[in-house]
């Protein structure tokens, strides 16, 4: 038999390839004339950075980038094949960088972007993969810009505050000091959201709650990034903010679309088309793949349904294997899951209900091991 293993990392426990090996050794174990192509994946979010340059060969740098909320942080990026960078956005704008009574969108930006943009470019970068997840910031991508710089200025010719509550004061946009040259390389945004940039349905509405916004701040901020647009306009009269995806990542997904010569689209179908995983899946007998957790939300982008989906057009048995299976799986089913399986069922009560054991990278390998020799003696692999 020959089988594809392209599993998701498990958050917080397992990385991609990690989870990905533990499936093939087990397999292995079972029937060492088995033939195991393991592949890593990842859906544009945490993890794509490491998944597509462990997937093409590629190396990873570290520099020094602002934080959200201007600190100097260290945050690492993927450079493959001499020339194409992948950055994940929240390496210096996520949420994760900042403590709980430190979130707040007026304040956060995403200066450390473009920093991490201009570090690529300098080591020879001309062609860009950008996961925009997991972003702290409401900004429209001002910061980002200001730090391939473009000035944005209030009525006064005077540098806007910080955060997205600098928009409030924002006047001009000056591009003489621009590095148009970085601007105009290939930029591809991993997105999996249709949000424009304002409105009900817009980032402010939508995610600032996420990110530590208060419910008075949310209609202001709303308006400013209404004005930011009308006067990017009259810089570049093609933007559109109510472009599917302008509202990702607090309106970067909007600065990209405006000011770059840039491309959005699914994070999974990235990945997929990155790697190369549909050409695996075609000559595979059976399809592995997985995540931390499967439930109903999973076929919302995820890249277990991003690869079953696919799996499931060549006709081929996809089984899904989760730390956690929860509501609403069943729908998986619709979209080319052929079966599911958590891998914390040979476990105790106790040991189940224990998170910090179950994801315990050596607890979780064993007990994907574990399933997959079952699931093996079961015939289902």
């Amino acid at each position: 038999m020959k089988y594809l293993v392209a599993m998701d990392s498990f958050k917080g426990s397992l990385t991609s390839l990690e989870a990905g090996y533990a499936v093939k050794e087990a397999i292995m174990e079972f029937n060492n004339e088995n033939e195991v192509i393991v592949k890593p994946l990842a859906d544009g979010g945490e993890g794509t950075m490491k998944a597509l340059t462990d997937g093409l060969g590629g190396e990873l740098y570290s520099t020094l980038a602002k934080d959200p909320l201007g600190r100097y942080v260290t945050c690492n990026y993927g450079m493959i094949e001499k020339n194409t960078a992948i950055i994940e956005i929240a390496e210096a704008a996520g949420l994760t960088r900042l403590s709980e009574d430190e979130k707040n969108p007026l304040y956060t930006s995403t200066y450390g972007v473009g920093e991490l943009i201009i570090d690529a470019y300098n080591r020879g970068a001309r062609r860009f993969i950008i996961g925009l997840g997991g972003s702290a910031t409401n900004d429209g991508g001002v910061g980002m810009l200001s730090a391939l710089g473009f000035s944005f200025l209030d009525k006064d010719n005077n540098d806007i505050s910080y955060g997205a509550e600098g928009l409030k004061e924002l006047a001009y946009i000056n591009d003489a000091n621009a590095f148009k040259d970085i601007c105009g390389s290939e930029f591809i945004i991993a997105c999996d959201v249709d949000n424009p940039l304002c409105g009900l349905e817009g980032c402010s509405y939508v995610f600032a709650p996420q990110k530590g916004a208060r419910k008075e701040e949310i209609e202001c901020m709303d308006k400013w990034l209404l004005n930011y647009a009308d006067i990017v306009k009259k810089y570049n009269k093609y933007s559109n903010p109510e472009a599917k995806g302008s509202g990702a990542a607090g309106g970067l997904g909007f600065a990209f679309l405006s000011f770059f010569n840039a491309k959005l689209i699914s994070g999974i179908e990235l990945v997929i088309k990155e790697l190369g995983i549909t050409e695996y899946i075609k000559t595979s007998d059976i399809v592995i793949t997985g995540e931390g957790k499967l439930d109903g939300q999973s076929i919302m982008g995820k890249a277990p349904i991003g690869v079953s989906k696919i799996a499931k057009n060549y006709g081929k048995k996809v089984i899904a294997l989760a730390g956690i299976i929860g509501d609403g799986v069943e729908a998986c089913l619709d979209y080319g899951v052929s079966c599911y399986s958590s891998i914390n069922d040979s476990l105790s009560f106790e040991e189940k209900h224990n998170i910090e054991y179950c994801m315990r990278k050596d607890v979780a390998i064993n007990n994907i091991k574990t399933t997959v020799k079952k699931l093996c003696q079961q015939n289902i692999l």
